[in-house]
């Protein structure tokens, strides 16, 4: 090396170097000042016993404060109130005083943001305290539990939370328990004292022996019928005389409680669709003007029975049968080839031939869907999280992994008052705000990519909620394997422990609901648990994990009895090996509880050690607690007694033969939904001619109207696999119709996504089930069609979810009506349904929900077809091409199936830039929402009646053609000339910002106005204006001395060490991004399930940090971001001395550098690494990362404006250069005080800031979404070896938001490799 050189470098080292000395100086002094005030304020002479903190959010960051005491005053009406207060509260038990003082600041609370009380804490007004009901699922006290744990804590520490809540004012007895009922919901949580407890520890009492049912074989029928009722099941009584029977004719014995429940639940309509399966027999059909259609429809079903089942006794009509029937018939006419056919999966599965590095390959691709409609509707938090957590595990449970979701809910108006709430009910903006928390918390949470989010509005849709998951699963097909169960295999279970959380949920889900019955369901409901499905989705992606398993099942319906019971014919099953979450559970209850994440895996005997050895890689349990036995019957023993022994047939007839007639009613032909506006609002604006206000009112219905404060709520973009944003466009305001994404292949090299899209409108439903379902096929086929899918390909789930049958044959009308339309359009369309979900439980008193099929439909596709619908150049025409119908209102199929095969081969030659399906709002809506995104708008030509824009024409597709391509797009079109009759030019798109419909002009900003407004109250996407000074200035690096004396002296291929922890979901992208760049990356779990894998966990990432030369904070949600804040669980392990000091080293002798993105920012700023550049306990000057202003969490790409490219990290960059990334967190915002924030910016540490498209710097929380200080996106050490951003760089690649306008790729990663090479 030259010697003029190595003076270069060793003063630019030296010169960084002491910069970071006189940080680091400054950080120690400042840790020691803040440590010593600590100790003096929070020293206790009584260590002893339970300690008891309140933890209040600061003023200025009270998010959850503000919004709870605008919820009192403004919808509740207690207008008396003058303030609030909310505190966490935490009672700690078996804790050392040197662990309590750490965790006080570290684990409890944060300096900046929070006050701590110690004991208790001064305050006026009313007081309660709120906690989780035993039993229930309490993560942050968990997750504190752990973070104890990891401060180095030997005993096993007792953590208990609550909520309390101080209110001002002056209220009187009865508004203060209104206070209290909107802050409780009695079915998980309940209202406590503010005494404290002597002890923590749960004395459980010794359950009893499982009770025989003396004399229950020879009872006369009147007693029976008092005993069945007073039972309370979802079984008949018809059920109960067949378990009668049973046990008197076969067993000669009474039967346990435990097998009467373990029955009950077996049997639910839930778990074996008892309701689909009833016989139908005398099916008669009402006079109408429809009659024709839909009994030639019938008659033609039951010739394709007397056909497929022909010679076959057993078989007889029923809702099952008919919702088969289409997928039969084209099975048996050779035209569904590709179906996977297993008895083991829970979902549709296809077999599809994918090219990988140009390489073809079989892929197993899984879809399902899965509604939680009862638990949602009881306790909405949970409810909709368990739905998305069961419809998880029924592909993971046929080895694919799950990288996708869809979400369609119901629900009745949520903008009315409160005061319009049923008895019995939760208000509807309650329940519609809780259930999204729950479903979108835990999406987020594993690491699944929400990539479409719509709610229906529908006013009998308060009778049950509708809450719907559907997912899209896939895997290498020679990963797995489909075995028969042999007698000698062991069956494993993994995951979560039992309790009694979710018994009865499978029997609740089965009955119908009055105002009584929902104060007595509580235990229903099951609770998530989401870092340990994260953990099973980490097991099930690994080959050699899948590939030892012979079978596999989930624990959704019915707990042990069901998912253990359903994996082989012959069982015994011991209860006592079952982890439980607490003491005191009785047999039945370990038989049937619902408890949550938790799978049952068939294996040989000789892979058992190998199984639990995966397992414990990936820190989750697993025990065994079965094996498989010649003999079919299903036994089960509970502390060493049998309280389960019957017979696998008996078990398999699903209780007693139920039969119904059935009398199907015929819809108004007067009234036909498909020909008239079906916003009343807008057919009144256009009889008075007021095209304006008719456009605003279409726009502001609330089922057309902006969902985009709830869709913000879901993770869209983790993956880096998710093809098309939920809302595209330089403006991100053009919704989208369904989901893309890429396979999840790794680093390699494939062109496969997958699509899914959803088709249902309940008022069409209301009118005819018949039609509604008809074109709910029909529109999530056009809707695959608009994203430049081949609708040859397409495979379909159906979801019914209809009223509770009684006996009554008029009640059966609309299930049957909607199947036979359902039926009707897979064989026409040469398409079938190859699964579904049906959920028949829709009444509450005297209300049902509307008739409801939602059709659901998949196509594999080639991301290079993909097209988005916001418009993309003014100056191109618009056409519509319009379907067909026959003389009955339903689709031709036939024509329609011309015009979409049309369709895909122009996107495909590229003649089409963009499409929107059109639905029931009409073309007008279509045609305005294309324009939102990238402010473009539409005139629309003269000869185009307005009328006809606003007709449901459901189906027809709206195109935006390339205006160089138009006259060949018209020739190839004349070539088909019946569809070119049924293809119009209405108009083109233009520059400005307005709608031109004839004589009309609408402004743009007035229509996106009115679409935003209507659901804004319920789901804001604006909390406040912030008009606050922002610092603008840029800093360019003054030489490029540091990455030139890392290349020199390093030259390697750089070694990066990613670290995961419960709740981490971002490391595959992560390392996915680091060996794309150039890097070898090690990713290593941590594991924390004794004492002894902590310590072992503690060495490991020692040795990993030191063999590394990066080391990458991933984001995620470390701990479930609680207790109460992002990354503590994550900065507890860093701070354990002997992991500190190897990043010490790192940093200072090796010139290493260290990344953290999202929770990893969160963790490196909460230690100190950003911006000190040494790890430091948090004072409260000290910068931190705190709640959105918006009180939730945030999806949404994000602009950025580079302000430094003084980081390493950052050279690829040039400052003022402006990108845009996905960002999705909760905790964002970026705080610091204002002297610091100077420094920062003035030593280039301000790395990147929010902006909007045009790069300007801004607080708009539209831009700044978070509502950090000064914009500040990303911020790095002094010498900008770490860095620490919010929006997630990783998640980027080929054919990734392709809806998103703008420069993804800062190049990061690649610069980080760089800096070594």
């Amino acid at each position: 090396m030259p010697i003029v050189l190595f003076f270069i470098l060793k003063i630019g080292i030296d010169s960084r170097r002491k910069c970071d000395i006189l940080w680091k100086d400054f950080a120690s002094k400042q840790e020691e000042h803040d440590q010593s005030n600590q100790k003096i304020k929070y020293r206790r002479t009584d260590m002893t016993g339970v300690r008891r903190i309140f933890v209040e959010k600061k003023s200025q960051y009270a998010v959850k404060k503000a919004e709870t005491l605008d919820e009192l005053r403004n919808y509740l009406g207690l207008m008396d109130i003058t303030d609030i207060r909310i505190l966490n509260r935490y009672d700690v038990e078996n804790i050392s005083d040197d662990i309590f003082e750490k965790a006080l600041h570290t684990v409890f609370s944060e300096p900046p943001v929070d006050n701590i009380y110690i004991e208790k804490f001064d305050y006026t007004g009313r007081i309660f305290s709120v906690e989780f009901l035993p039993g229930q699922f309490d993560q942050r006290a968990d997750s504190a539990i752990q973070c104890v744990k990891l401060l180095g804590e030997e005993k096993n520490p007792i953590i208990k939370t609550a909520i309390t809540y101080v209110i001002q004012g002056n209220i009187t007895d009865e508004e203060f328990e209104a206070v209290k009922k909107h802050c409780i919901n009695p079915v998980d949580s309940r209202d406590i004292g503010m005494e404290k407890p002597d002890t923590l520890r749960d004395n459980y009492k010794e359950p009893a022996d499982i009770e025989i049912l003396d004399g229950f074989i020879s009872e006369s029928e009147d007693k029976l019928k008092s005993l069945h009722e007073s039972f309370n099941m979802a079984m008949t009584f018809n059920d109960f005389l067949h378990i009668r029977n049973y046990f008197k004719n076969e067993e000669k014995r009474d039967p346990s409680m435990t097998e009467i429940r373990v029955l009950d639940t077996y049997w639910s309509d839930h778990c074996r669709h008892t309701t689909f399966s009833t016989e139908l027999k005398n099916i008669t059909f009402e006079d109408g003007y429809y009659r024709p259609a839909i009994e030639e429809t019938y008659n033609d079903y039951q010739d394709n029975f007397k056909v497929i089942y022909k010679d076959r006794e057993d078989k007889f009509v029923c809702l099952m049968d008919i919702a088969l029937m289409g997928m039969k018939k084209l099975k048996h006419d050779g035209k569904l080839t590709d179906q996977e056919e297993s008895d083991e999966i829970n979902a549709c599965s296809i077999v599809v031939p994918v090219k990988i590095d140009d390489v073809t390959e079989e892929w197993l691709i899984n879809f399902k869907n899965e509604t939680h409609n009862h638990p949602t509707e009881i306790e909405p938090f949970g409810g909709a999280a368990t739905c998305l957590g069961g419809a998880i595990r029924d592909p993971l449970s046929g080895r694919t992994y799950v990288y996708q979701a869809m979400r369609i809910t119901g629900a009745s108006d949520p903008t009315v008052p409160m005061s319009e709430t049923l008895e019995g009910k939760l208000p509807q903006k309650k329940l519609v705000k809780e259930a999204a928390h729950g479903y979108s918390s835990y999406g987020n949470q594993i690491g699944l990519a929400t990539g479409y989010v719509k709610e229906i509005y529908h006013p009998n849709y308060k009778a049950k909620r509708m809450e719907i998951g559907a997912v899209m699963g896939a895997a290498p097909r020679k990963a797995v394997r489909r075995l028969d169960s042999e007698p000698g295999d062991r069956i494993i279970l993994l995951g979560g422990r039992t309790g009694r959380d979710g018994i009865g949920g499978a029997t609740g889900s089965s009955k119908a609901h009055t105002t009584k019955s929902t104060e007595e369901c509580g235990a229903e409901v099951q609770k998530g648990n989401p870092p340990t499905e994260r953990k099973i989705q980490r097991l099930f992606k690994r080959e050699e994990v899948s590939y030892i398993i012979k079978k596999c099942n989930d624990f959704g319906a019915g707990g042990v009895s069901v998912a253990i019971g359903e994996l082989a014919l012959g069982l015994m099953i011991d209860l006592d090996k079952v982890p439980k979450k607490y003491a005191g559970l009785n047999g039945t209850e370990l038989a049937i509880s619902e408890s949550q994440e938790r799978m049952a895996v068939v294996v040989s005997p000789k892979d058992v050690d190998t199984f639990l050895k995966y397992a414990g890689e990936e820190n989750l349990e697993a025990v065994e607690v079965a094996v498989v036995t010649k003999e079919p019957r299903m036994v089960i023993t509970w502390r060493g007694k049998e309280i389960v022994n019957m017979s696998r047939a008996f078990i398999d007839t699903n209780g007693a033969h139920q039969e119904t007639d059935v009398r199907v009613l015929m819809p108004d032909e007067k009234k036909c939904f498909l020909k008239m506006v079906s916003t009343k609002s807008v057919k009144e604006d256009l009889e008075k001619n007021d095209i304006r206000t008719a456009v605003l009112d279409t726009v502001s219905d609330l089922n057309s109207a902006s969902e985009k404060g709830l869709v913000e709520m879901f993770d869209s973009s983790i993956g880096a696999s998710t093809v098309t944003m939920p809302y595209g466009g330089k403006y991100q305001d053009t919704e989208i119709q369904g989901m893309v994404s890429k396979l999840p292949v790794g680093n390699h090299i494939c062109d496969a996504v997958t699509m899914m899209s959803y088709g249902f409108d309940p008022y069409l439903s209301t009118w005819s089930p018949y039609h509604g379902a008809q074109y709910a096929v029909l529109s999530s086929v056009s809707k695959i069609v608009a994203m430049g899918g081949d609708y040859k390909n397409i495979h379909f789930t159906f979801q019914e979810y209809f009223r509770r049958m009684w006996d009554e044959p008029e009640r059966w009308s609309q299930p049957l009506a909607a199947l036979l339309g359902a039926y009707r359009s897979q064989l026409e369309l040469g398409l079938a349904s190859i699964g579904g979900k049906d959920s028949m439980s829709g009444t509450f008193n005297d209300i049902d929900v509307p008739p409801t099929l939602v059709s659901f439909a998949v196509d594999v596709s080639d991301c290079h077809n993909v097209i988005t619908p916001e418009y993309k150049k003014a100056g191109d025409p618009i056409y519509v091409f319009s379907m067909k119908k026959n003389k009955y209102d339903e689709p031709d199929y036939h024509f329609d199936s011309k015009a979409f095969e049309k369709i895909h081969d122009l996107i495909e030659k590229k003649y089409v830039r963009s499409a929107y399906s059109v639905e029931s709002k009409g073309i007008i809506e279509s045609i305005v929402k294309m324009g939102f995104g990238n402010r473009l708008g539409f005139k629309l030509d003269n000869n185009i009646e307005i009328d006809d824009l606003f007709l449901p024409y459901i189906g027809n597709v709206v195109v935006e053609v390339d205006a160089q391509a138009e006259a060949v797009f018209i020739e190839e079109l004349k070539d088909k000339s019946d569809i070119y009759s049924y293809v119009k030019k209405i108009g083109v798109v233009t520059d400005d910002e307005t709608y031109m419909l004839h004589d009309t002009i609408v402004n743009m900003e007035d229509v996106i106005s009115a679409w935003e407004k209507p659901l804004e109250k319920v789901f804001p996407t604006i909390s406040s204006k912030c008009n606050e000074e922002i610092l603008t200035s840029l800093y360019s690096r003054k030489d490029d001395v540091k990455e030139k004396c890392a290349s020199i002296i390093k030259g390697v291929k750089p070694r990066v060490f990613i670290p995961v922890f419960p709740g981490t979901n971002c490391e595959y992208d992560s390392s996915k991004a680091f060996e794309a760049a150039g890097a070898d990356a090690e990713v290593i779990v941590f594991r924390n399930r004794n004492d002894s894998e902590i310590r072992d966990s503690v060495l490991a990432y020692k040795k990993a940090i030191a063999d590394a030369n990066i080391v990458m904070f991933p984001g995620g949600f470390s701990g479930g971001d609680e207790p109460e804040g992002s990354a503590k669980f994550f900065a507890t392990a860093f701070r354990n001395d002997v992991i500190k000091e190897e990043i010490e080293k790192l940093l200072n002798e090796r010139d290493g550098l260290v990344l953290g993105i999202c929770n990893g920012f969160q963790a490196l700023v909460k230690l100190g690494l950003v911006p000190y550049g040494v790890i430091k306990t948090q004072d409260e000057s000290a910068p931190t990362l705190t709640y959105n202003t918006i009180g939730r969490h945030i999806s949404h790409e994000v602009y950025l404006r580079v302000a430094s490219n003084k980081s390493p990290w950052h050279m690829n960059t040039v400052p003022g250069e402006v990108y845009v990334s996905p960002a999705s967190h909760g905790e964002g915002r970026f705080v610091a005080g204002r002297e610091l924030l100077k420094k920062l910016f003035l030593n280039g540490q301000v790395a990147t800031q929010y902006c909007d498209p045009e790069g300007n710097v801004t607080m708009d929380e539209r831009w700044n979404v978070n509502g950090s200080y000064m914009a500040v996106e990303g911020i790095t050490s002094p010498d900008g070896r770490v860095y620490g951003k919010m929006a997630h760089a990783e998640r980027r690649g080929d054919h990734v938001a392709i809806n998103i306008y703008g420069q993804q790729d800062m190049k990061i990663f690649e610069s980080g490799v760089k800096y070594f090479s």
